[in-house]
């Protein structure tokens, strides 16, 4: 459950930071921005899915 939680926080923290990175016209903010919510965002997802939550033991 742990796992979940630390990657739903750095998905999170992605969006704030792609949202700042569209205010500020920032062109590299937005790529890495976009590509950690992506593979995180995938991450929490399938990790969700996998072991279901809460964690099913």
């Amino acid at each position: 459950m742990g796992l979940v939680i630390i990657f739903a926080l750095v998905t999170l923290l992605s969006v704030l930071g792609l949202l700042r990175s569209f205010k500020d016209k920032n062109v590299m903010g937005i790529v890495f921005a976009g590509g950690t919510l992506a593979v995180f965002g995938w991450f929490t997802v399938m990790t969700i899915i996998h072991h279901g939550f809460p964690t099913a033991h």
